[in-house]
């Protein structure tokens, strides 16, 4: 019989316990605001001028606050406790969402986006998560990023029924008001007694690595920023998850009020939010499976293929049947698109600078990244129809593809990591 020793047990039981904080906290992070924002767009509309660009403005001060911000919490990721940076995050949140319950007019909603959502969200959310999860992990880094990420698709299949239901009860406000609570009373306790950075800091190892040839502390992260702004790879992976990212916040965003249009109610709408998020779960766990086996750029164009294929089917299909299909292809590969990010950065640059790497990404990716959500909303002002907006997104994915098929070289195996004396192992 063969027996597991104490310490590959605690591994693997404080390991796993970091991956349910990281999905739970993705949860929130991500449904309590990206996933519903589509819910709250024509009440929200409504409210301040009825303008869908001028709404879909608000979620592009969000993006463009938190990227501008993220090499800054990538650097506190890499230097500080995570659960500080997470905690602040949660604690930020918490504030906007309160905040936003009260704002009076358009320049006040997008007051708060900026100063609290933007940077909470960036503090909160998947950088932060990923960072947390790859530090814990390293054989089986792509499941348990899979595992973890699936809190956001999750919170995708819950909270736009759950976001629907409130606003027709109560109003948009006392939504936002009920995420406020939440928030502070659940979310920032369990951050501040669960979370711990890496399995170093309680006498273990990452899982699939060997232990260190010296006990002493794990030198900084000394990744070089010009050297990393010089690599092709990290301009590849800018442009093409840029673009990616452009197209599927455009997609999640414009969802509800999409299919509203065709003349479904509020609530059947988010339904099929619901389910593009449900296939974003099975995508989440498929393309993590995955990325630990394949090429990383193997494992993006299936996530891309999947996408597109999930486009041209809600283009093109009048019926809702046909658009739960097409949502349901889009969800299954934008839901391993999101571990497939975290795995690749951190096989390029290790564990002890992802933070620092990815949090250099967000801000180059952000002119690309933050275009499609305006974008949409501005045709659609134009023409009284998003088509010809998701016409030109199906162009920026056969861009996407391109750069993906000819300039992602990374090798199959994982960086060499670095073990607690500063050598190699």
């Amino acid at each position: 019989m063969i027996t597991t020793p104490p310490a590959a047990r605690r591994r693997i039981f404080f390991g796993w316990r970091i991956v349910a904080v990281a999905f739970f906290v993705d949860f929130v992070a991500v449904g309590f605001f990206f996933y519903s924002y589509g819910v709250f767009f024509k009440a929200i509309a409504t409210e301040f001028g009825d303008s869908r660009l001028g709404v879909a403005l608000g979620l592009t001060v969000t993006q463009t606050v938190g990227a501008l911000a993220a090499p800054l919490i990538g650097r506190a990721l890499d230097r500080f406790p995570i659960r500080r940076v997470i905690g602040a995050g949660a604690l930020s949140m918490s504030l906007g969402f309160l905040a936003l319950s009260q704002v009076a007019n358009a320049f006040q909603f997008y007051l708060v986006l900026a100063a609290f959502i933007g940077v909470g969200a960036g503090s909160m959310g998947g950088l932060a998560t990923a960072k947390l999860v790859t530090n814990w992990f390293d054989a089986r880094r792509g499941f348990a990023l899979g595992i973890a990420a699936t809190g956001i698709s999750l919170s995708g299949v819950v909270m736009p029924a759950v976001t629907a239901t409130i606003i027709g009860q109560w109003g948009w406000r006392e939504a936002f008001l009920v995420y406020a609570g939440f928030t502070a009373i659940v979310v920032v306790p369990v951050v501040l007694r669960w979370v711990v950075t890496r399995p170093e800091d309680m006498g273990l190892l990452p899982d699939g690595a060997r232990a260190p040839r010296a006990s002493v502390t794990l030198p900084r992260p000394r990744l070089d920023a010009r050297a990393l702004l010089r690599g092709r790879e990290f301009w590849v992976l800018v442009v093409s998850l840029g673009l990616l990212i452009s197209c599927q916040s455009a997609t999640l965003t414009h969802l509800v009020p999409r299919v509203s249009d065709m003349g479904y109610s509020l609530f059947e709408a988010s339904v099929l939010m619901s389910i593009c998020a449900g296939a974003g779960v099975v995508g989440k766990m498929s393309f993590g499976w995955l990325i630990d086996r394949t090429r990383p750029r193997n494992a993006l164009l299936a996530s891309i293929a999947a996408q597109v294929l999930g486009q041209v089917v809600m283009l093109i299909g009048g019926s809702y049947g046909l658009f739960a299909v097409g949502a349901a292809a889009f969800g299954f590969g934008m839901g391993g698109f999101v571990p497939l990010q975290g795995a690749l950065v951190a096989r390029r640059f290790g564990r002890e600078a992802f933070g620092r790497a990815l949090g250099m990404m967000r801000p180059a990716m952000l002119p690309l990244q933050v275009t499609g959500v305006p974008f949409a909303g501005w045709m659609f002002d134009l023409t009284g129809s998003y088509d010809r907006a998701f016409v030109a997104f199906l162009g920026a994915y056969a861009l996407a593809t391109l750069v993906v098929y000819f300039g992602l070289k990374m090798p199959r195996s994982r960086p060499i990591e670095t073990t607690a004396s500063g050598t190699s192992s």
